[in-house]
């Protein structure tokens, strides 16, 4: 196996790979785990045991974003990343960066209004990878289907010093997504236990997040928490 790619597991053999086939389905169904996924995290670089709890309390997907190291420091935080997503059957995003998909295991990319354009990056990192878009305005939004983008964050819902300048777009936006989006969507900006409900009544059935988790004081419990409200479960803390 290729060293660059970290191992992926199936579930229900603890992360184990246990022939090339698993691995291959493992792979190849991303856009079939996108589409299940409720809760998305968004962070920096973070020691193993806060992704492990994270992962563990029901994240369907990590987006490592680093916004000031070289590229080798990048790759190395995103093969630690990749490698404890794998171990949760999640998706690994990298934010920005085409360029370092291959080379971090990453799962696809994740890109702003002002990045790379969908298109160059669907270039690098080809059909199998997933690539997604940010959006603050039905605009952007309308502009989605046929662009190659497989799915979009629309936000930011509150204000948020993640987003510094930009302006909070509210539950609108929201709604907006929910009657319009051709692809699946993420709420983001804000979100938190005490206003997550209503990102769901405004028609959002999944959610990213940065601070609500990273800022946690229990990493899963916070994520358990958030993955239920957003999927209307009960949860027992």
């Amino acid at each position: 196996m290729d060293p660059t790619i970290p191992r992926r597991g199936t579930a229900g053999n603890g992360g184990r790979t246990s022939s090339l086939l698993p691995h291959l389905e493992f792979v190849t169904n991303r856009h079939g785990r996108l589409r299940s996924a409720r809760l998305y995290l968004v962070c920096d670089e973070r020691p193993d045991e806060f992704l492990a709890g994270a992962l563990a309390g029901g994240v369907d997907l990590i987006q490592l974003r680093i916004k000031s190291a070289d590229d080798d420091e990048i790759v190395a935080a995103g093969r630690r990343f990749a490698t404890a997503a794998a171990e949760h059957g999640a998706l690994f995003i990298l934010n920005d960066r085409p360029d370092l998909v291959e080379a971090a295991g990453a799962d696809g990319v994740h890109v702003g209004q002002d990045d790379a354009s969908v298109a160059d990056a669907r270039t690098i990192v080809g059909p199998e990878r997933i690539i997604g878009l940010s959006t603050h305005s039905p605009s952007q939004i309308h502009a989605v289907p046929g662009a190659g983008v497989d799915y979009i964050g629309v936000g930011p819902v509150h204000a948020t010093p993640t987003k510094p300048g930009r302006p909070a777009v509210g539950l609108e936006l929201v709604r907006y997504a929910a009657a319009h989006a051709t692809v699946p969507f993420f709420a983001i900006g804000g979100i938190s236990p005490a206003n997550v409900h209503a990102v769901r009544e405004a028609g959002a059935t999944r959610i990213a997040v940065v601070r609500a988790l990273t800022e946690a004081d229990d990493v899963e419990l916070a994520a358990r928490a958030l993955r239920a409200a957003i999927t209307g479960e009960v949860h027992v803390g």
